[in-house]
């Protein structure tokens, strides 16, 4: 956390003495980047030992801006037992403040063995800011946090083959409530890719500090429920669109929307089958893009469009743009070529208009925790 939230937050600090020792023995940790893998756990979020000092210097249309998350971040968020992480969902609570979770994250504490980690795990952690010009950076106010730092707000038992993580793919709040979409994750397969078995909605009535799983949302990873493995939420008209893709990355996206007083009922969900909404068949769900990593989507005021952020094939980041929730999609426009930054994934979009600057998070896998970037439209 930033000095200003560190004195108003948690008391659970890493010594620096503890730190040195992890630092040290970390080395043996090291991995050569590859295109951004799917398995968090070979990873090393130690500055200078894992190859990274400082941002990165993007010399295409996107600029590097400011480390969020771990050791070389002003949020210092190692405080929170946080040194590596991934994702930063943003969304708006309703009341101006900012909520971020986050997915997978390595701390220290009982090494997750069983999924070949030395590192402890929490798969879904949030953080809340009140920052709505992030020129200068995103600060984080708080974290959900128990004795031992940032706790997972979903429990998972951390099992191969039974559930290995619960991992958050998309937020929004409606009508007061917090709601995260989450997966469950089966296991790590080939790079960049992973088999879920299904998704669902969380809720909170109290701005994020306690969770409720709600069984009734989920969608099993079969049929065409199979289609909304990974998510994303946009607002628009009192309706809420959820946009998904199968599990992993490159695969095709999908588009339902539901009124916002029925998010939680899946009886309620229409599904766009390329010319119409069609009520309760998941089923017709038609592609509406291609080649789509981890997806983010919101309308931009000064383009008067709608934006998708996500990753293509050759693990760039790109945006498509729309008059419309549904589509039609613009084709790609690479915001970070994968020759500039081979293992950024999972983009998202900040969720306040910053004019003709449009800013985002994404994950850098070879540092393991997540960078602030802008692009000018």
């Amino acid at each position: 956390m930033s000095k200003r939230a560190s004195s108003k937050s948690a008391s659970f600090t890493i010594t620096s003495i503890l730190l040195t020792v992890l630092a040290s023995a970390s080395a043996v940790l090291l991995t050569i980047p590859a295109p951004a893998g799917a398995n968090p756990n070979s990873i090393n979020p130690i500055p200078v030992l894992n190859g990274t000092a400082g941002l990165p210097h993007l010399v295409g249309r996107s600029r590097a801006v400011f480390q969020v998350t771990g050791m070389a971040s002003p949020n210092n968020t190692e405080n929170y037992n946080v040194l590596g992480t991934d994702l930063g969902i943003m969304w708006d609570n309703g009341k101006g403040q900012m909520l971020t979770a986050f997915g997978d994250s390595a701390g220290m504490g009982l090494p997750n063995l069983l999924s070949g980690s030395f590192w402890a795990w929490r798969s879904n952690i949030l953080l809340r800011s009140h920052t709505q010009n992030p020129a200068n950076g995103i600060f984080y106010d708080s974290v959900v946090h128990d004795m031992f730092g940032a706790r997972d707000l979903i429990p998972s038992p951390k099992i191969p083959f039974l559930e290995i993580s619960r991992i958050p793919t998309a937020g929004i709040e409606v009508g007061g409530v917090q709601y995260m979409s989450l997966m469950s994750v089966r296991s790590w397969d080939d790079v960049g890719q992973w088999t879920t078995n299904y998704s669902g909605l969380a809720a909170s009535a109290d701005n994020g500090e306690t969770w409720a799983d709600l069984h009734f949302t989920r969608r099993p990873n079969t049929g065409g429920n199979a289609k909304f493995q990974m998510n994303a939420f946009a607002k628009s008209g009192g309706w809420v669109y959820e946009y998904g893709t199968p599990s992993g990355r490159n695969h095709a996206a999908y588009v339902a929307r539901v009124r916002e007083g029925d998010i939680q009922n899946l009886d309620a969900y229409e599904y766009w089958d390329g010319g119409r909404w069609r009520p309760r068949d998941v089923n017709a769900a038609a592609p509406i893009a291609g080649g789509v990593g981890e997806l983010s989507v919101m309308w931009n005021r000064y383009l008067g469009q709608y934006l998708m952020l996500t990753t293509d094939r050759f693990n760039s980041v790109v945006m498509r743009r729309s008059p419309n929730p549904e589509g039609p999609w613009s084709p790609p426009e690479v915001l970070i070529d994968t020759r500039e930054l081979p293992t950024a994934y999972a983009p998202s979009i900040f969720p306040y208009q910053t004019g003709r600057e449009l800013y985002y998070l994404t994950t850098v896998h070879s540092q393991y925790n997540v960078l602030l970037m802008r692009t000018t439209l």
